[in-house]
C-alpha cells in the first residue's frame, strides 16, 4: 500500500473543506503517513512514496522546500488562484487517483536552487528554491545596487530596485513580471533578470546550470531583503553575498498527461491567436 502525505494551508476554509472530504476516501486506499495542514512539517524527515498537495503554486513551493533531500512524486490538486504547477482540478483527483497509485505517469523534474547567505565568514542562512532567489529593496523608493558575479567572475553592477534568480519553472513567476524570458522547464538554465533597472544596457541573461551565481550587495541606502520563492524573507547588509547554484535535488512534479505545458502557458497567460493562423504556409 503506498504511503502517502497531504498537505495543504488547514487555515483555508476551502483546503479544511477538501481535507475533511478526501481524508477518509484516501485512507481506504492508501496509508496516510501524514497531514500536514500547518505547513510547516519538515517533510524530508516523513518516509512516504508520494505527497499530495492540496492548494495552488504556493502551497507546492512550501512543499518542494520542505521535502528538501526526500523529493518523493508530488501531485498538486488546484484549489488556488493560478495554478501553474497543479495539473489536477479537485473533480479530477478521484478519478486519476487510481493511475498515480498504479504509477501510470511520468515525473516531470524541476530543477531547484540552492541559496547560501554568507556575511563576512559567517553563514547566515542555507535555502533550496523551487522558483527564484530575489534580492531587492524595501517599501522605499530609491536604487540598490547588487554585483553579479559568475564563477567567480565579476560580470556587472546592477542600481535598481533588485535582481531576481530563477529556475526554468520560476520563469513564469516573479521574473516574467520583470521582462525576463519564459524558459520551458525541460531546460536546465539560471535566469538572471534584474528589477527596473536603471540603465537599459541591463537585460535578462540566462545562464548555464552548472554555473554559480553570486550576488553582493554593494549600497543599502534603504531595506534590501532575501527573498526565498516569495515565502522567506530575510534582511541584508551591504557587504552580504548570496551564492546561487543548481541544487542537488529536484522537485519531481506528478505528470498526468493531461495538459501539455504550453497548454498551460496559452490557458494562464492568455495567449492570442489561433492554430490556424499560425501554421506555416509553404
Amino acid at each position: 500500500m503506498k504511503r502517502i502525505i497531504l498537505t495543504g494551508d488547514g487555515r483555508k476554509p476551502a483546503i479544511a473543506a477538501a481535507v475533511s472530504e478526501l481524508l477518509p476516501w484516501l485512507r481506504e486506499r492508501a496509508e496516510v503517513v501524514a497531514v500536514d495542514l500547518g505547513m510547516d512539517r519538515d517533510l524530508q524527515k516523513s518516509d512516504a512514496d508520494l505527497v499530495v498537495i492540496l492548494g495552488g503554486d504556493g502551497a507546492i513551493l512550501s512543499a518542494a522546500r520542505r521535502l528538501g533531500r526526500n523529493q518523493i512524486p508530488a501531485i498538486g490538486v488546484n484549489l488556488g488562484k493560478f495554478g501553474f504547477l497543479a495539473e489536477v482540478l479537485p473533480g479530477e483527483f478521484r478519478e486519476r487517483f487510481s493511475d498515480i497509485l498504479a504509477g501510470r505517469y511520468r515525473l516531470s523534474p524541476r530543477m531547484m536552487l540552492r541559496c547560501v547567505l554568507r556575511r563576512g565568514g559567517e553563514v547566515l542562512g542555507e535555502h533550496l528554491a523551487l522558483n527564484d532567489v530575489v534580492v531587492s529593496r524595501g517599501a522605499l523608493s530609491r536604487l540598490v545596487t547588487i554585483g553579479l558575479f559568475v564563477d567567480g567572475a565579476w560580470t556587472t553592477t546592477y542600481n535598481g530596485d533588485g535582481v531576481i534568480v530563477a529556475t526554468p519553472t520560476g520563469s513564469t513567476a516573479h521574473s516574467l513580471s520583470a521582462g525576463g524570458p519564459v524558459i520551458d522547464p525541460a531546460v536546465e538554465a539560471i535566469v538572471v533578470t534584474p528589477i527596473c533597472p536603471h540603465t537599459l544596457a541591463n537585460r535578462p541573461v540566462v545562464l548555464p546550470a552548472g554555473v554559480k551565481a553570486e550576488l553582493r550587495v554593494e549600497a543599502t541606502p534603504v531595506v534590501v531583503g532575501l527573498t526565498i520563492d516569495g515565502q522567506v524573507y530575510q534582511e541584508l547588509a551591504a557587504g552580504d553575498r548570496i551564492a546561487v547554484e543548481r541544487a542537488s535535488v529536484a522537485f519531481n512534479l506528478i505528470d498526468l498527461g493531461l495538459r501539455t505545458y504550453y497548454d498551460t502557458l496559452r490557458e494562464k497567460l492568455h495567449w492570442g491567436g489561433s492554430a490556424v493562423a499560425g501554421r506555416r504556409r509553404d
